[in-house]
């Protein structure tokens, strides 16, 4: 497939969702980044901006079997993943899956579940696969997970663990439209949700076929040690207790491929990893605990580490 193609079509699905969440088209290409890259997205952020409205609005125009789970703290794995129920008829157990086996999982407010749901994802996520009593059952491909956390709202909720929140790809942050934009949502809505009228662009062979076509996007050795150098730069940091492994390494090498072929191109350029630094590794990082009172924040030393690395020629 030619990458000018690849753009063509992944700016028709851009401009399809964006007549559902408008003045955000930064955010639906860095959702759509990951799900070339077969990867998952947390959207961390204030109620009421538009985080399920954005994960049901790409399902549909993808063209995706579609999930949605509401995480409370009594919600059981099982009641992600499924379980094994006895047929009185047949004397055997019976598997009966959860709503996990969709290939567009929502996972609402995932940080009001317990650590023991919480890691119900773990095997799901990284494997594309769930086994419940010994016996493994693979996911629709393709499989997506958008999980959404309430930022500001910690009563009755549980940090994601590290090993949880490397499991995404990238987490982002929706943010307030403006005014103009705001303007256009109340005008969009005075009949029914647009989401009603959105199109299907994609099918799921289409965008199998797309994942595989990133792949082959070219990633220069100079580039691919800028990538590392600033990985390995995480974990030098006098304000980092724990920097990023290398699935952060993988996961923005393969983010900048998908990235640089939603915009037309078969190479990676130094400014395609700028761009992607922060959404895929600043969530990877632990701080130490002293940088709070000096207001210093994840994103801010991926900002400081990008900033002072050698871009390469």
């Amino acid at each position: 497939m030619d990458f000018k193609d690849i753009e063509s079509t992944i700016n028709q699905v851009m401009d399809e969702v964006e007549t559902v969440i408008i003045g955000k088209r930064d955010i639906i290409r860095l959702v759509l980044t990951s799900i070339l890259s077969n990867g998952h997205v947390l959207i961390d952020d204030v109620p009421g901006v538009g985080k399920t409205t954005l994960a049901k609005s790409l399902a549909k125009t993808l063209g995706c079997s579609f999930k949605r789970v509401q995480f409370t703290p009594d919600l059981l794995p099982s009641d992600v993943t499924g379980t094994s129920v006895f047929n009185q008829k047949t004397a055997e157990f019976e598997f009966r899956s959860g709503p996990i086996f969709a290939q567009f999982v929502l996972a609402d407010e995932i940080n009001r579940a317990t650590p023991k749901t919480q890691s119900s994802l773990l095997e799901c996520m990284e494997e594309r696969q769930v086994t419940i009593d010994g016996i493994t059952h693979p996911l629709p491909w393709p499989f997506f997970v958008i999980a959404t956390e309430n930022s500001v709202e910690y009563h009755g909720t549980y940090p994601l663990p590290e090993a949880q929140l490397d499991r995404f790809m990238m987490r982002i942050s929706v943010g307030y439209p403006g005014r103009s934009e705001e303007s256009d949502i109340l005008d969009s809505q005075i009949v029914q949700h647009p989401i009603a009228n959105a199109k299907t662009i994609l099918s799921s062979p289409e965008i199998a076929e797309l994942q595989r076509a990133v792949t082959g996007v070219y990633l220069e050795p100079t580039v691919r040690d800028y990538i590392v150098g600033i990985v390995t730069a995480t974990r030098d940091h006098p304000m980092v207790l724990l920097g990023a492994s290398p699935r952060g390494s993988l996961n923005l090498s393969h983010a900048c491929r998908s990235f640089a072929a939603i915009r037309g191109r078969d190479y990676v350029t130094p400014d395609d990893i700028k761009a992607l630094a922060i959404p895929v590794l600043a969530h990877r990082l632990i701080l130490k605990p002293e940088t709070r009172s000096h207001n210093v924040t994840q994103a801010g030393v991926v900002e400081e580490i990008v900033s002072a690395a050698a871009v390469p020629c």
